[in-house]
């Protein structure tokens, strides 16, 4: 996989969202609800719980990239600063990347459920995925690097629909690349 999304064009950022379902699907689609559940240890993540936070964290772009789609709206004062956009963005994007070497804490509101959670999550955050896919690239025909959004984490974080698209890919990957590492993990279960 690419992570150096900071300044791939919508073909590319599309090319690693769809290489990142299928190894998704190939890695994580048939496991058990035991190996899906399981921890490295009780502060860290499962696989599930990955998954269960990109749900969570990438459902509030939906209606976003729908109402870009519909047509252009009124820009929110803080989405008419300039410079603070492509600054969010790109630190955003580069904050997420998998080989970036940061932690980020997830907002209380996008944590992952702490009870079993179901081996269908793969399929569900699969789901998703491709209906935020088809949404990106049904957005081709917008200037989608002059289209600023409000973050939908962090009211006071702006960024372009461009950005947002490789911040979805870049989040995407790190949980990824995360859950792998639950898997490589001594004791994971066979």
């Amino acid at each position: 996989m690419n992570y150096a999304l900071r300044d791939a064009d919508l073909t590319v950022v599309l090319a690693e969202a769809s290489l990142l379902a299928r190894e998704t699907r190939r890695r994580f689609g048939s496991l058990s609800a035991e190996q899906v559940n399981w921890k490295p240890a009780p502060e860290e993540w499962s696989v599930g719980q990955c998954f269960d936070h990109l749900v969570i964290s990438n459902g509030p772009y939906l209606p976003i990239f729908e109402a870009a789609l519909s047509g252009p709206r009124p820009r929110r004062l803080r989405e008419r600063v300039p410079l603070l956009p492509h600054l969010f963005g790109t630190l955003l994007i580069n904050s997420l990347r998998p080989d970036s070497g940061r932690k980020i804490k997830a907002r209380p509101a996008f944590l992952p459920s702490s009870s079993r959670i179901d081996p269908a999550i793969v399929t569900t955050f699969l789901e998703q995925h491709e209906r935020l896919q088809r949404l990106m690239d049904a957005s081709r025909s917008l200037d989608l690097a002059r289209i600023v959004i409000t973050s939908p984490v962090l009211g006071a974080v702006t960024y372009s629909l461009m950005d947002a698209c490789r911040i979805i890919v870049a989040h995407e990957q790190n949980h990824f690349v995360q859950a792998m590492r639950v898997t490589a993990s001594a004791g994971f279960p066979s």
